[in-house]
Order: C-alpha cells, then sequence, then structure tokens
C-alpha cells in the first residue's frame, strides 16, 4: 500500500487517511486501489464494526489524477478503476466519510457511495467533468438524483457548479456540518456509537435504507454511465482538453 493512503485501527473503528503530499488528494489508478483494499480488509476484520474515511484540511479529494490520464489511461485500467469504486461502494459496514475543503469529481462520487457524509464549513462539492468533454464516470449521474433530486442534479453536472457545505446539507448529501477542529474526533465519535449496537441489527438496517433510497434499475444506469464515460475520455475534445489543463 502508497504512503498516500494511511490504514488504521482505532476502537473498532477503521479509518482511511487520504494522504498525498500537496494535500489535494488526486485519485490515481494505485490510490484507488489501496482504498479499496484498506475498506475491503477492515469490512472482512470482525474487530472493526465501522469505517471513517477522511482527507486533509485543503481537500478530501480533488477528483481523479489528471497527469496520469493523459498519459495511462485505457479500457482496461478503467475496468479495474471501477472494479475497485464497486469494492468501495458495496462495503457493508457502517462507512462514514469526514470532507473538508473540495470533494470534486471521483472524490466527490467516494463520498456519496458512503452512508454518512460529515462536513467542515470549507467542504465543496462538485462534478467539473463536462469542461473537460466528459461525463462523472463513477456512479454520479444514477446515484446523485437520489439523494438531491433531477434539478439539483442537472444543474451540478450540466454547469459545474458546485455546492458549498451548507447547500450540501440543506440537499442531503451532508448529514453534519461541523468546524474542522472536531470533524474527525465526531467522524471517530459516531462510528463507535454504531460499534456499540448488535452487528446484525445495524447491517441489516444499512441494507433496508440503501434499498428504500435506490431504485430498482440502478445496475443498469451505471453501465449505461459506464459506457458513455469510456466513449467520452476516447474522444479527441476530452484529450484536448486534458492537454490544454496539463499546460497551465
Amino acid at each position: 500500500m502508497s504512503q498516500e493512503i494511511i490504514s488504521e485501527i482505532k476502537n473498532n473503528t477503521g479509518i482511511i487517511t487520504l494522504n498525498s503530499d500537496d494535500g489535494l488528494n488526486a485519485i490515481s489508478r494505485r490510490m484507488l486501489a489501496d482504498i479499496a483494499e484498506a475498506a475491503t480488509a477492515m469490512d472482512m476484520n470482525d474487530e472493526i464494526k465501522a469505517i471513517v474515511i477522511r482527507g486533509g484540511e485543503k481537500a478530501f479529494s480533488t477528483g481523479t489524477d489528471i497527469n496520469e490520464f493523459i498519459s495511462d489511461i485505457n479500457p482496461s485500467v478503467l475496468e479495474e478503476m471501477y472494479e475497485n469504486f464497486e469494492k468501495i461502494a458495496d462495503i457493508k459496514k457502517p462507512f462514514i466519510a469526514a470532507v473538508s475543503g473540495y470533494a470534486l469529481g471521483i472524490g466527490f462520487e467516494i463520498a456519496l457511495a458512503c452512508d454518512i457524509v460529515f462536513a467542515s464549513e470549507s467542504a465543496c462539492f462538485g462534478h467539473p467533468d463536462l469542461s473537460l468533454g466528459t461525463v462523472p464516470g463513477f456512479g454520479a449521474t444514477q446515484r446523485l438524483p437520489n439523494v438531491i433530486g433531477k434539478s439539483k442534479t442537472m444543474e451540478m453536472i450540466l454547469t459545474g457548479r458546485a455546492l458549498n457545505a451548507r447547500e450540501a446539507e440543506r440537499a442531503g448529501i451532508v448529514s453534519r456540518i461541523i468546524p474542522l477542529r472536531y470533524l474527525f474526533d465526531e467522524a471517530i465519535s459516531t462510528a463507535e456509537r454504531i460499534a456499540t449496537l448488535p452487528d446484525l441489527a445495524v447491517n441489516t438496517s444499512k441494507e433496508l435504507i440503501k434499498t428504500a433510497v435506490s431504485n430498482t434499475n440502478l445496475e443498469e444506469g451505471l453501465e449505461i454511465e459506464k459506457q458513455v464515460y469510456k466513449s467520452s475520455i476516447t474522444s479527441d475534445e476530452f484529450r484536448q482538453n486534458l492537454a490544454n489543463l496539463a499546460k497551465k
């Protein structure tokens, strides 16, 4: 596992920290695999009752690693990334995201795949994907409407407009806004409260709630989104936009 991911256990809680040197936590192929590996190991560990994932003060994650996309993205790499993302989304134990700063693109989608999202006042959630000539590629077009509705999803994705913490809380993306100095402690405290409850009741309740908020065609929608995303990132427009971004 790379040094960009810190994995630890504290009081029956698994903690995954995104920890890139620049504090932006851009998600590379390796980093996504490491998150999936850590989360899966924690899900299978009977000692762990809940999982917390966090970034840094500046960013939870600013999205995919653009430099890697320019040099090393192909269909087989994408399939590997999809598989690892689904491992994260399919975690059975309660999964809590503590978000400070930017949560963009796949970073937003990782938070969206969690069960509870706590945010600091500086949190910012968005999908700038269309500005590059591509679409959100890891579930946002299918999961986000179930959280905030069609109209707000359309505005976020079609215009790239990000939501600040207060807007995200009102929209239902964020459970609570917590001062930064208390954010991580409150996420851990919540996980520890969950850990005191019977495992079967907790995990069954999670699955029932997920069933209630998902639609029966989620898998079909995710597959359509995946195919559109693959097509868009092989386009000349997307490659040119990436090249222009890399020059800045």
